[in-house]
């Protein structure tokens, strides 16, 4: 009897553990036939995009070898998937050399997951989209920092050293953290004032953290500032050009760089492979990941509009509810191959974010039957690098 074929798309978070809950659960066997895994991704290796900042401060390899996931029964293609076709079970991809190529499935996840949002390209600055963009980065904060300490025209000193961050969600306020205790390093490094550097975090709402309580928000604002972060709220940028922001109240921040972190939106590779999609480009799914009208094909994580079908409350774009997601993807694909009812999709019961804020500094907050938990400081770093590590599959 011939093998089945389950084919992973997308080696992110998400993927990575729909690839471990499935061949575990599974134990890589379904009504006697062996099941083949292939995942397929277009990057050389598991990108942590979790932690691009980290190469835009430190320059550090964010790129996890594909050899540190894959075990017996587990093949790897590196290649852009450009199609499904579910009636045929195929699907159409171009490889690593630009081939054209076409391979069946029994079982498909499409874990594509999301992409970070671009600013219109004459707003300038850059986006921290990928790590390129973050070796970009570094290059562009540092150059500055070396101009500066032999710049004489006190502005232009100031601005060289002088950074914007527009955007105040998680990952704008991960970044701007990291990249002002980075550019204090190498201020000193360079025999510059340290306490000199200046980095702004542009929030367009009217305090940070707006999906938590008040005081969270205030606690983060503080922490920032202790690293050397000024927050300006209901500001939004609207470009930057020639070295000068332009908010939209008006104001205008002469800056050596501006850096935008404005969110996430799907994959857009979606919207040629065929699979029914949101307005806003997500897939459409069941309670049990199934793609509606794909039978053998399941889609979870940021590329996939999950409803809680009790609440009709809609997962957000976060790691830890594609790992949750992901989990419970392996028991519904064992359900499916044996026949019996599967399980359905539970919103995670309580909300909670961690938040890491620089070395030894973090933030994280859970409410529970409305009773907030917060965590600061060591104990709070130490519990986002385990979230990082657990959504990269690296403990």
């Amino acid at each position: 009897m011939n093998d089945l074929t389950c084919i992973i798309i997308g080696g992110g978070h998400a993927g990575l553990h729909s690839l471990k809950a499935i061949k575990e659960t599974t134990r890589g066997m379904a009504n006697g036939r062996r099941i083949r895994f292939v995942l397929f991704d277009k990057q050389p290796g598991h990108v942590r995009k979790v932690l691009l900042f980290r190469p835009a401060t430190s320059g550090e390899e964010i790129m996890i070898p594909w050899t540190h996931y894959l075990s017996e029964g587990v093949e790897f293609v590196q290649g852009t998937v450009t199609s499904v076709d579910s009636g045929e079970k195929r699907i159409r991809y171009t490889d690593a050399h630009g081939n054209d190529a076409r391979i069946h499935y029994d079982l498909l996840v499409v874990a594509v997951g999301s992409i970070v949002r671009r600013p219109d390209p004459d707003q300038g600055g850059i986006a921290l989209t990928d790590p390129q963009a973050a070796a970009d980065i570094r290059e562009r904060w540092s150059a500055n920092l070396r101009k500066a300490a032999g710049e004489t025209n006190p502005e232009e000193r100031k601005r060289l050293l002088t950074l914007a961050v527009v955007g105040a969600g998680i990952s704008g306020i991960e970044t701007s953290a990291e990249l002002a205790l980075a550019m204090r390093e190498e201020a000193s490094a360079l025999g510059l004032n340290p306490f000199e550097t200046s980095v702004y975090l542009l929030n367009a709402q009217e305090r940070l953290f707006p999906g938590g309580p008040e005081k969270v928000g205030r606690m983060l604002e503080l922490t920032l500032s202790e690293c050397g972060v000024t927050v300006l709220h209901n500001r939004k940028a609207m470009r930057e050009e020639a070295g000068v922001v332009t908010l939209s109240n008006g104001e205008s921040l002469a800056v050596g760089l501006s850096i935008w972190t404005i969110g996430l939106i799907p994959n857009p590779a979606l919207r040629s492979m065929g699979l029914p999609l949101t307005p806003e480009g997500q897939v459409l799914v069941d309670e049990c990941y199934r793609v509606k009208g794909a039978p053998g094909v399941y889609s979870i994580g940021d590329c996939a509009r999950i409803v809680d079908p009790r609440t009709g409350k809609a997962d957000q774009m976060r790691c830890g509810e594609g790992v949750i997601q992901a989990d419970r993807l392996g028991k519904i694909v064992m359900a499916d191959l044996e026949g019996r009812p599967a399980p359905v999709h539970k919103s995670v019961p309580l909300d909670f974010f961690c938040i890491g804020l620089g070395e030894n500094r973090g933030l994280v907050w859970g409410r529970k039957w409305g009773l907030n938990m917060i965590i600061t400081g060591k104990p709070a770093w130490k519990f986002r690098n385990l979230a990082w590590d657990g959504g990269s599959m690296l403990r």
